[in-house]
């Protein structure tokens, strides 16, 4: 991905308000997905055929690392290895995602339909901060 069209898609061309509003825009759609697994984990459970324990577990979790996630794009300039470990940390979930599809779980249709576009979702974060992270180095250098 080229810094231009990285620049076009965040809407600015300075390097740290492109990383940081990559990482805000994970942590917002993060957090809301853990507060709507907290909220409604029974009825989205019913719907994706997943057990609504495991949404709980996995609201609470998305719900601190979309707040950790925040908190790292409210930074000025949000230092490399954080960064790096969101980078993976969603690069990881993606993978997951799709193992505990193919291997574990048995959704519904919609589940099924859900993991596989949260799981690319979450592995295109990634990429873009990826992106972000690297042409901020680049302008460094």
């Amino acid at each position: 991905m080229s810094a231009t069209s990285l620049a076009a898609l965040a809407r600015t061309s300075d390097p740290q308000t492109v990383l940081r509003r990559f990482l805000a825009l994970d942590a917002v759609v993060t957090g809301a997905n853990g507060i709507a697994y907290l909220a409604v984990s029974g009825p989205l459970g019913r719907l994706l055929g997943v057990d609504s324990g495991l949404l709980l577990g996995l609201g609470a979790f998305l719900t601190v690392y979309g707040a950790g996630v925040g908190l790292l794009a409210s930074r000025p300039r949000p230092a490399a290895f954080p960064v790096r470990a969101v980078i993976e940390a969603n690069l990881a979930w993606a993978v997951v995602s799709l193992a505990a599809l193919a291997l574990w779980l048995s959704p519904t249709t919609a589940g099924a339909v859900w993991t596989v576009l949260q799981a690319l979702t979450v592995a295109g974060f990634a990429v873009l901060q990826y992106a972000a992270l690297r042409m901020r180095q680049a302008t460094i250098d």
